[in-house]
């Protein structure tokens, strides 16, 4: 059945279908501010840095050659699987608050995932390269499209678009496992006590929200350029 894209009083009613989702990422980056914030003022009580949990769980699981370095700015951290480089912003690198061990421990969770060949990961970084380059060609294919009468272009950007898609799912696993991973770590090498478990997981908690938000965002992109595939004017 044939289906078109309408306009209502002007508005592309495509932008409806973000709403939600603008509004999920608006509450998860609020809420993991908030939660990071409110645990970067609570200290660990073993005292320990960031940088020096990080190191730990790197080198007690067999990753002794994955080097740490400090990185500007603020939630910054990530691990570099190219480099083996695992960057850690000040707050995290010299921090030693619940916040500090905890983001840490995450990022060590994915040089863990790198170093055992953890599948959703590898396909994460193998989808990658296409994945920035659809999520950066479609609009400009959209508006070829238009411009040029050439529909055709908005079919190729919806495939391209997948793979920005098919990232934010497979991220939503590479970064609970990471979590998992990381409070596995925390607890097992006694970096953090039993009181100190449950404000580390709203820690970890607060973060996964965000991959959430960005997946929910994609798919109404997609959404909505399924819509304008079908608009004849």
């Amino acid at each position: 059945m044939k289906m078109y894209y309408y306009p209502y009083y002007g508005f592309d009613l495509g932008y409806l279908l973000l709403i939600p989702a603008i509004l999920l990422t608006l509450y998860a980056q609020g809420r993991v501010r908030s939660t990071f914030h409110k645990y970067l003022n609570v200290r660990n009580m073993r005292g320990y840095t960031g940088a020096e949990v990080a190191r730990a769980i790197l080198d007690r699981n067999g990753l002794k050659d994955v080097h740490i370095e400090p990185v500007g700015g603020y939630l910054t951290d990530h691990y570099d699987p190219r480099a083996r480089v695992l960057r850690l912003s000040p707050q995290v690198y010299n921090g030693t608050s619940i916040a500090s061990i905890s983001v840490a421990a995450h990022e060590a969770g994915h040089a863990i995932q790198h170093g055992i060949g953890y599948v959703p990961l590898t396909l994460r970084n193998t989808i990658a390269p296409i994945a920035s380059f659809g999520a950066q060609a479609v609009w400009f294919l959209v508006f070829a499209a238009f411009a040029f009468q050439m529909f055709a272009l908005i079919d190729l950007g919806i495939v391209l678009y997948l793979a920005a898609v098919i990232f934010q799912v497979i991220t939503l696993p590479v970064e609970f496992n990471a979590s998992s991973r990381a409070l596995e770590q925390l607890k097992v090498n006694g970096f953090i006590t039993a009181e100190e478990i449950s404000p580390s997981q709203k820690v970890l908690n607060a973060a996964a929200l965000t991959y959430v938000a960005a997946m929910a965002v994609s798919i109404a992109q997609l959404l909505r350029l399924l819509l304008l595939r079908n608009r004849r004017d």
